[in-house]
């Protein structure tokens, strides 16, 4: 029975990869399988695998996102930006600084959609390049997606698996958590953007003036927020508190009422919902089934074991190369089932070798999340900003995309895995 599961977990692996738009249906499908061929009851398997709180929290936040974007507040503070600053460049950089800290709490290619607009004026107005903007927007989106509970899969998964609430991605055990990392690693990555960016002149210091719909949505995001904080600060247990989904669930069906009541857009309110990303909600099951069905089978103990035989003592190497391996494979493969099936093999390795688990966890958090950025199609947010950037007449080919990239990533990936490296070892 466990060769049967590991073959359908590699089999799911090859349809995501070979068949990335039909994920939802390869990871649903696969968990079908186990549960014909009998390696998982579908009572255990939607009653105890699936994790409703955390499908909870992803759904609620995306309807909160998509009220985000339809309010305009951040195109307006993006606007602010440009008029105050000395060049263009400058602008440029506060931009993507900004653009990752609502990328820390708002989906990354929701992220994405709110500042292109903005991107892409920028360039007309400038008679710039677009396609280095629009790398730009979405790396810094990828990067802060891993700081918090609410910014991205993975980082829901990884919670579901250590038993992280919302405040522990801020401190842990007194140290600074998993945030403060990616903000070594942001401030590295706009560093490196100011550089880039620099040189950038243009007398664009206006853009089309935005009108603010409501600031109301902005206070749903803040209580959404607030809400988790003061969850996680009252679960006796640790983890996600069992009531954090269908507050964060309750915040969106007000913010749909809000929408269709309140400023009378009924049909803009059933639209939102029609185009929520039901499919990735469905892909997380699938895996939440398929990857939760293989670590009870007892597999991945021993593939942890085997990983700390190669490692040996070596802590070092054994870090450095979880961090490294879930660069490369996060920049071909999606990370969602990535990560879930090496969570816990990284905390084996970690027992293995009597270290905190947090060293090899973040490690794997950083490696697998980060190396997103390294190609055009790595992550959801990259397909999305190319796709946008074709629209507009600017082709994103590999190589162009690796050039910029490349070394964000890799500068990035070191300053937050070194960081880790040092509170956490």
């Amino acid at each position: 029975m466990n060769t049967f599961v590991l073959i359908v977990l590699v089999l799911m692996y090859a349809g995501i990869i070979l068949f990335p738009a039909r994920k939802a249906w390869i990871s649903m499908g696969a968990a079908a399988v186990l549960m014909v061929g009998g390696a998982v009851t579908p009572g255990h398997a939607f009653g105890s695998l699936v994790n409703w709180n955390i499908l909870c929290i992803y759904l609620g936040s995306l309807v909160l996102a998509e009220l985000f974007i339809y309010s305009r507040v951040p195109a307006f503070i993006a606007e602010r930006i440009v008029e105050r600053s000395p060049s263009i460049g400058v602008a440029i950089t506060i931009i993507l600084l900004l653009t990752g800290l609502v990328s820390a709490f708002v989906e990354n290619v929701a992220t994405v959609l709110v500042v292109a607009p903005v991107m892409i004026e920028l360039a007309k107005r400038g008679k710039k390049n677009l396609a280095p903007l629009m790398i730009g927007l979405a790396v810094m989106a990828n990067l802060q997606g891993t700081a918090t509970l609410v910014g991205d899969p993975p980082s829901m998964i990884f919670a579901n698996y250590a038993g992280y609430s919302f405040n522990d991605f801020f401190f842990k055990f007194g140290k600074p958590s998993i945030f403060f990392a990616i903000q070594v690693g942001a401030v590295v990555g706009a560093v490196y953007f100011f550089f880039y960016f620099r040189s950038m002149q243009s007398d664009v210091h206006t853009l089309p003036p935005e009108r603010i719909v409501s600031w109301a949505p902005s206070l749903f995001l803040l209580a959404m927020i607030g809400g988790l904080a003061l969850f996680s600060a009252l679960s006796k247990e640790g983890g996600i508190h069992p009531a954090s989904g269908i507050f964060v669930l309750g915040l969106a069906v007000l913010g749909l009422l809000w929408l269709a009541f309140i400023k009378k857009e009924p049909g803009r309110a059933r639209d939102l919902v029609r185009h929520i990303d039901w499919g990735t909600l469905a892909f997380l099951a699938g895996i939440f089934i398929v990857v939760g069905t293989l670590s009870e089978s007892g597999a991945l103990e021993v593939l942890a074991g085997k990983l700390a035989v190669l490692v040996g003592d070596d802590l070092f190497f054994g870090f450095a190369l979880i961090v490294s391996i879930s660069v490369l494979i996060s920049g071909f493969v999606d990370n969602v089932p990535y990560i879930a099936a090496m969570l816990p093999v990284a905390s084996g390795l970690a027992k293995t070798m009597q270290v905190a688990p947090e060293l090899m966890l973040f490690g794997l958090l950083v490696g697998s999340c980060l190396g997103g950025n390294l190609t055009p199609f790595g992550a959801s947010a990259n397909i999305v900003a190319v796709s946008l950037s074709e629209k507009q007449g600017t082709k994103v080919n590999f190589w162009h995309w690796l050039k910029i990239a490349g070394p964000f990533t890799i500068l990035t990936t070191i300053a937050a895995s070194g960081f880790v490296w040092i509170i956490w070892r």
